[in-house]
């Protein structure tokens, strides 16, 4: 079997049985992540002296016939916001261009404890700010079933290097979907996990009140892999949630049983592409053919959840990016006054979205209108937090399910000139992260878009969401779905 087709759990069979050693994969790895770059722009450093060392160490572990740890060998993308001290952290800005963090975040640590091979710091949005993976510094990322259209954001780099076969398992940070709107995108499975299940230390912090670091990967096989090694209770965070952590895997085939799924009737929106509503449809029929009963839910805000989601985390991002002065660390601009080093400083380190968002935040926040848009914002949250609660509690739904995205893959440039567009994208992916609950994208179907020679499958996502720390639950439906369909297992040719 080709090592870069395969998922974690074989690869670190292969590497045990001594099919294959860990630095051979390491290096099929690095390489495919090096003949892609040029055409996928997914990666802003691949760690080839970080992902040797480690691999040596696995194999040293196999000679020596000591038992390995779960992820043992396995190559892993971590997104460039999340701290490395191999590489740079960029968070896809030039303010950030040169910086090296002197320590590693937590996830990074559980992904190293458990053996993962850290192959690359991938792209994204700068700051985590984009829906599209073209608000990057360095450049723009490629969806890689069709180069000519975006991965989703702002985990692009990911999320198109985990579609594209570099590895199996990659971490994202999902703010408002950006891990649930690139898997849809790239045809994965993303994980948004409840927050705190997974520790924010180490994340350079866009929105505090709704990041959250997640898996990516092929298959809810290895998502629930992932999610299991990178969750647990950091005592350097202060919103890590002090509960056990479960074997994600345990369960994952037992299926749910008697399943209710819940379909909001804003799912059904006249703004869904063709593929999007068909995909819906017949998911549902898939569900009820497994037994499943679906009921209607009502999540009445859909709409207005976008507007608030967008006071909300534009807010923070003024807080968390104030830091960004040019005095600490980072860019720093030539000045003749304090206030001339700092205009310059962030004007020549921060895009033009990250400062349209500033810009919203701070103004949200400002006297005379914080009331009137801040803390309207909030109120909306408590009822965005409330509607799933009825659907969950008075509805009895074990699962809510919906796309994820309007509409597959878009034209990359199509949607840069209007921010408003681009933010409808995230239309069905806010919801979620305001209440703080968990959610699940996976592989739906396919789109067929283009002609002649341009034409092109893209993957179609839905997303299954859950109430709070129900992860287990929403993977083990993703499961059953995927145990009668075969989207989950088609592939970019690139």
């Amino acid at each position: 079997m080709d090592p870069l087709s395969a998922s974690a759990t074989q690869i670190r069979q292969m590497i045990a049985s001594g099919e294959r050693s860990a630095e051979e994969i390491a290096r099929l790895s690095l390489d495919r992540a090096r003949a892609l770059q040029p055409v996928l722009n997914a990666f802003v450093d691949i760690l080839d002296d970080e992902a040797l060392e480690q691999a040596r160490r696995i194999d040293a572990r196999v000679h020596g016939g000591e038992t390995l740890a779960r992820l043992a060998g396995v190559p892993v993308l971590v997104k460039d916001n999340i701290c490395v001290e191999a590489g740079r952290t960029t968070c896809g800005s030039r303010f950030l261009e040169s910086y090296r963090s002197p320590f590693a975040a937590s996830v990074v640590e559980r992904l190293r404890s458990a053996g993962a091979v850290i192959i690359a710091k991938t792209n994204m949005d700068e700051f985590g700010m984009g829906s599209s993976g073209e608000h990057s510094a360095f450049g723009p990322t490629c969806n890689p079933w069709d180069t000519g259209r975006v991965p989703g954001g702002s985990s692009s780099g990911t999320a198109a290097g985990v579609a594209a076969g570099v590895a199996p398992i990659g971490l994202g940070t999902d703010t408002g979907g950006s891990i649930r709107q690139p898997a849809s995108l790239c045809g994965l499975v993303g994980v948004r996990p409840t927050y705190g299940r997974v520790s924010r230390w180490g994340l350079v912090a866009f929105a505090s009140s709704l990041d959250q670091i997640g898996p990516f990967a092929r298959t809810s096989e290895d998502a629930a892999l992932a999610l299991s090694v990178i969750s647990g209770h950091d005592p350097r965070d202060s919103t890590s949630a002090q509960i056990e952590t479960p074997n994600f895997m345990t369960d994952l085939e037992r299926g749910v049983e008697p399943l209710v799924i819940g379909v909001p009737r804003q799912a059904h929106s006249h703004s869904n592409h063709s593929s999007v509503a068909l995909a819906l449809d017949t998911a549902v029929e898939v569900f009820e053919g497994l037994g499943a009963r679906i009921v209607e839910v009502d999540l009445a805000s859909t709409d207005h959840a976008i507007a608030a989601y967008y006071l909300v985390a534009t807010a923070e991002a003024s807080s968390n990016l104030a830091r960004f002065d040019g005095v600490r660390f980072g860019r720093r601009g030539e000045g003749a006054t304090l206030d001339e080093l700092y205009e310059r400083s962030r004007g020549e380190g921060f895009g033009e979205e990250v400062q349209r968002r500033i810009m919203l935040g701070t103004h949200a926040l400002s006297a005379g209108y914080a009331d009137q848009y801040y803390a309207t914002a909030l109120k909306a949250r408590r009822v965005v937090k409330e509607e799933y609660e009825r659907a969950f509690v008075d509805r009895g739904a074990h699962a809510i399910l919906m796309p994820t995205a309007p509409e597959p893959a878009f034209e990359l440039g199509t949607k840069t000139d209007d921010p408003l567009s681009m933010y409808l994208e995230d239309v069905y992916t806010v919801g979620p992260a305001l209440a703080g609950l968990p959610a699940v994208s996976f592989q739906g179907g396919f789109a067929s878009v283009g002609e002649g020679d341009r034409e092109r499958a893209l993957p179609v996502g839905l997303q299954v969401i859950g109430p709070a720390l129900g992860e287990g639950q929403l993977l083990r439906v993703v499961r059953m779905f995927e145990r009668v369909t075969e989207h989950h297992a088609r592939r970019p040719e690139i």
